[in-house]
């Protein structure tokens, strides 16, 4: 006889007693992630091109071509939106947020349905008007929700409802940036922190049936366009020794990002907070338009090599500042991007130092193997990075060796270091701890049926 599966583990096969109720809630999940994202896409867009005049595609342009009036106005606007909009969202709501990677570790991924939406929404709206975060947490926080209504409706089990809504997250994340690989990779490394392989069909399927929705809507290309760099020696020399670097800087950029999230403002202070913090970054934004926004259009420029090593190096001091700055403020958003522009921006600056000593790599290599660094370091996520990074760009050989040497020598130094994640940052030492040890439990294999 065939061995039975317990009633609350993942439906591996078809075959499975829970499977059609299971597999019905991916196939859904992925479906609501992709029209989430789509849908808060195209939202975003339509707010920053109200807010900056603009088309609602580059930012950057539209903050440079806009006068300083403007730059303060907009940043003081979005401030007291996002005040508004938290006191609101507390009492409207009556419950406290949960963030998603708490949810899926200590909640069995149960989540505020309404209180979760209205953030996500609110996250686009001032992310839209320039706050410094990124775009991908409110698709995350979509997923998520969908990923929750789904289990609730097929009665799925604890463990079930984990994974869906693991899978839900990576499947906004995958619509919102066109990469469904990635996505799956995300989901299962980063938000479900276990690789196990009854895992991988249900992220894939969530991601790949989400970002063939959003592309009925979103554009099918690649989010950074760049050329196709050749490996060299000089390339593979500089990841070993800048990937232990950006492990350290990304061990800051994590611990900083606790910070801010631990003390963000409460009473009084969530209306007057924002106000001050975003009002500030607007007004240093006249002069560096390149901090708002989550950083695409900055690590667009790096990748291909057209910001000026000074630029660079202050922008290397300013970007993260401004993103902690608005998190400080509790204004809600992603952090994916941001952490992948820091990269971008340490890489480009190490790599102009590397080329007076070994010239001949191009610049904006530099900037893309340390956007991968960074990213993979503050993810705890080493193998989502290496793909999310080839996905994004639409490369894949090019660049892979010195990618990877970076990618696992900067986690290697960062997981020595700090056990956390930005993805981590709500959590408590003791919950960290805790998680931990449920990561390392051996996992039981299905009890064989008696003959």
């Amino acid at each position: 006889m065939h061995p039975t599966p317990p009633a609350d583990s993942i439906p591996s096969t078809l075959l499975h007693s829970d499977a059609a109720r299971f597999w019905l809630a991916v196939l859904l999940t992925g479906a609501g992630a992709g029209v989430g994202a789509a849908v808060l896409t195209r939202f975003l867009g339509v707010v920053q091109a109200w807010a900056w005049n603009g088309s609602g595609s580059d930012l950057l342009d539209a903050a440079q071509r806009a006068g300083a009036w403007r730059h303060i106005l907009v940043l003081l606007g979005a401030g007291l939106i996002t005040g508004v909009g938290q006191i609101v969202l507390k009492r409207l709501t009556r419950a406290n947020g949960i963030d998603t990677t708490a949810a899926i570790w200590f909640y069995a991924g149960r989540m505020p349905k309404l209180r979760t939406l209205g953030s996500a929404l609110l996250s686009v709206v001032i992310v839209g008007m320039g706050a410094s975060l990124g775009r991908e947490g409110a698709a995350k926080q979509a997923g998520a929700v969908f990923a929750n209504f789904f289990s609730d409706r097929g009665r799925l089990s604890d463990e079930q409802r984990r994974l869906l809504v693991a899978c839900g997250a990576g499947a906004g994340m995958a619509a919102a940036y066109g990469v469904p690989l990635g996505g799956a990779l995300f989901a299962l490394e980063v938000m479900r922190g276990m690789l196990a392989l009854r895992y991988v069909l249900p992220a894939v399927f969530a991601c790949l049936i989400a970002t063939a929705v959003s592309w009925l809507a979103l554009p099918n290309a690649a989010t950074y366009v760049i050329p196709a760099y050749a490996t060299s020696a000089s390339s593979v020399a500089w990841a070993l020794l800048a990937g232990p670097i950006a492990g350290l800087v990304s061990v800051g950029y994590v611990r900083i990002v606790r910070w801010a999230d631990r003390n963000r403002p409460r009473g009084w202070r969530r209306l007057a907070a924002p106000v001050l913090g975003l009002g500030l970054l607007g007004a240093v934004s006249i002069w560096f338009p390149q901090l708002l926004g989550n950083g695409k259009d900055i690590s667009q420029l790096a990748f291909t090599n057209q910001v000026a090593p000074a630029l660079l190096l202050t922008l290397l001091l300013l970007k993260p500042a401004a993103t902690v700055l608005c998190m400080r403020s509790g204004a809600p958003g992603g952090l994916f991007t941001p952490s992948l522009t820091v990269g971008a921006l340490l890489g480009g600056v190490l790599g102009y130092a590397w080329s007076w000593l070994w010239p001949g790599v191009p610049p904006g290599l530099f900037a893309v193997l340390g956007a991968g660094a960074v990213l993979a370091a503050t993810t705890q996520g080493p193998i989502s990075a290496v793909v999310l990074m080839m996905e994004l760009t639409g490369r894949d050989r090019s660049f892979i060796l010195p990618l990877l040497v970076a990618v696992a020598t900067a986690t290697l130094v960062a997981r020595t270091i700090e056990p956390r994640s930005i993805y981590d940052a709500r959590l408590t030492d003791e919950e960290i701890e805790t998680r931990q040890k449920l990561r390392e439990m051996p996992q039981v294999p299905p009890v064989p049926a008696s003959r």
